[in-house]
């Protein structure tokens, strides 16, 4: 049994005592059903007592003792016991909780997907850096978290696009071509440009696909320089991030959003809904009605469009997408921009609690001996995405910024993670994986392998029980981590798993020796190390990280 297994006897229960005119209560959709945190506890609990005794209008030990006694006779559930104010401790038999195995196997790479979010339609927007240069390492966190993300909110049954928002128009495009110009022609870096050696390189693929372009006016160079060189920058980009393992649905270019009329549009439903107006030559969005801490500028006195006015589009083209939810990941410095992007949302009539999410996320340091590692030797003053990569590796990267909640500023020591021990939390990991992978070689070599006829009730140890209940909760831990938009659960659920097979390996002999003969326990063995695998494997793919057959 898993634990939705269980959770469906204990609804079954309630709706007994129900049908007996025990308990006047609505049966529950969902019931609360968690791994008790000491094993005398029995193999789940729940406190669907306390959840419903108020309901009941009787003491929640009461509603304990009338929904235990029925559920001491539902199959697989060998004890119940009333605990503390009204909590139920539940213990499976054995072959009850071995099921999870067959469960796991069954299934395969689908275990763990849930419906838990079918039927949603969500646009997930990350990473988004400007095409002026390489991706830097407070995007690259985004670049793991939010492709983690989209993978699990798809896990749960959700329909997610990944896109990402070129900014080709503007003026750090303009600062951007400048810098181009300067450095193909030996001038210096204009005050407000870029600098680092990307810029040398650009400008080199510039001239060497337009040689012409030092005999242009200077105007006309510059516009072949911001062609061509954001074209080639944004090349670049896309190739570090599928390099990387990230790849996006759509990359929205904003120039899209004059060429199409869209702000015209945006704002033409702006006027409709009644939040426009015009003040010092300006037209203005009344932002202040909708929580804002100030009006927001839509067009400039010079007839300039702001860049408040493309997030009203841009918004506004999601939503025609037919988009039910749009998904922002933005860094630590745009704290400020909550409260405006909630308030456009609000202004075209939408719920910003229904249609709009943003999440932020904090900053990334590198530490190499103890010190901060800060400079690039291509981009100059910041750390990128293939200087990351080069000191630590795609898989070693993606599970490192995946493995704390994205609100909270992490330090990556590269020393440990690139290390080949215990203490590197995807080496533990992905060695669990491989461990797992040679054991069923061996097998393999020995004519060995589980099949359907295993008796998963001799799986009673209190390693393999462990094991069991861990391999069981693991569509639970998908279906939170997406619902609370938090991939690090998935690693740290990942870590305890490991933790749980090395030492049921350590103390559960799998395979016979020298010329012992199998015997059932060996079969009930290979599947539970087959499942486990299988889980391993999955939950790693969640991350975007490999799973190793050897090590």
């Amino acid at each position: 049994m898993t634990p939705e297994d269980v959770a469906d006897a204990i609804r079954a229960a309630v709706s007994a005592c129900v049908g007996r005119g025990e308990l006047a209560v609505a049966v529950p959709d969902r019931v609360a059903v968690e791994r008790p945190k000491a094993r005398a506890h029995g193999d789940y609990a729940t406190n669907v007592a306390l959840q419903l005794a108020k309901a009941a209008g009787r003491p929640p030990r009461d509603v304990a003792g009338l929904v235990a006694a029925e559920l001491r006779s539902q199959p697989g559930v060998a004890a119940v016991e009333v605990a503390g104010p009204g909590f139920l401790n539940i213990t499976l038999a054995p072959d009850a909780l071995g099921q999870v195995v067959r469960t796991v196997i069954d299934a395969g790479s689908a275990y763990g997907r849930t419906q838990t979010l079918a039927g949603q339609r969500l646009n997930l927007e990350f990473v988004s850096s400007n095409p002026t240069g390489p991706i830097h390492l407070g995007a690259v966190r985004w670049a793991a978290v939010g492709d983690a993300l989209a993978r699990l909110l798809q896990a749960g049954g959700a329909d997610v696009t990944r896109e990402y928002y070129f900014n080709d128009a503007g003026s750090q495009i303009a600062r951007f071509a400048a810098s181009l110009y300067a450095a193909a022609t030996g001038a210096p870096t204009p005050p407000d440009g870029y600098g680092g050696t990307y810029i040398a390189d650009i400008a080199a693929q510039v001239v060497a696909l337009e040689p012409g372009v030092h005999e242009q006016p200077v105007p006309d160079a510059l516009a072949t320089f911001s062609r061509v060189g954001v074209e080639l920058m944004f090349t670049e980009i896309k190739r570090t991030l599928r390099e990387f393992g990230v790849v996006f649905d759509v990359y929205f270019n904003e120039t899209d959003l004059h060429s199409r009329g869209e702000l015209d549009i945006a704002l033409a439903r702006l006027v409709e809904q009644g939040h426009v107006f015009e003040a010092d030559g300006a037209t203005w969005l009344r932002t202040t009605d909708f929580g804002d801490d100030k009006d927001r500028v839509l067009v400039k006195s010079d007839g300039e469009w702001t860049y408040f006015a493309r997030d009203c589009a841009y918004y506004l083209d999601k939503r025609r997408r037919g988009f039910d939810r749009v998904l922002i990941m933005l860094g630590s410095d745009h704290h400020g921009y909550v409260g405006r992007y909630r308030a456009l949302v609000a202004a075209y009539g939408d719920d910003p609690d229904v249609t709009l999410e943003i999440l932020i996320g904090q900053m990334v340091n590198l530490l190499r001996a103890g010190e901060p590692v800060r400079m690039s030797k291509r981009a100059g003053n910041v750390i990128t995405l293939e200087d990351f990569v080069e000191a630590i590796g795609v898989d070693a990267g993606r599970y490192a910024l995946a493995r704390s909640s994205s609100d909270s500023q992490i330090d990556i020591d590269l020393d440990l993670w690139t290390r080949s021990t215990s203490d590197n939390p995807v080496f533990y990991v992905q060695y669990a994986h491989a461990r797992i992978a040679s054991l069923l070689r061996n097998a393999g070599d020995l004519g060995l392998k589980s099949d359907d006829t295993a008796d998963l009730g001799l799986l009673s140890t209190e390693r393999e029980t462990d094991l069991l209940r861990a391999l069981g909760d693991f569509p639970r831990v998908v279906a939170s981590a997406g619902e609370l938009r938090a991939p690090h659960r998935v690693a740290r659920y990942l870590e305890e798993l490991a933790g749980l097979y090395h030492r049921f390996y350590d103390s559960c002999r799998v395979l016979p020796q020298g010329d012992e003969p199998a015997t059932p326990i060996t079969f009930a063995r290979l599947a539970l190390v087959e499942a486990t695998r299988i889980v391993v494997a999955n939950a790693l793919a969640l991350l975007g990280v490999s799973a190793p057959e050897r090590m």
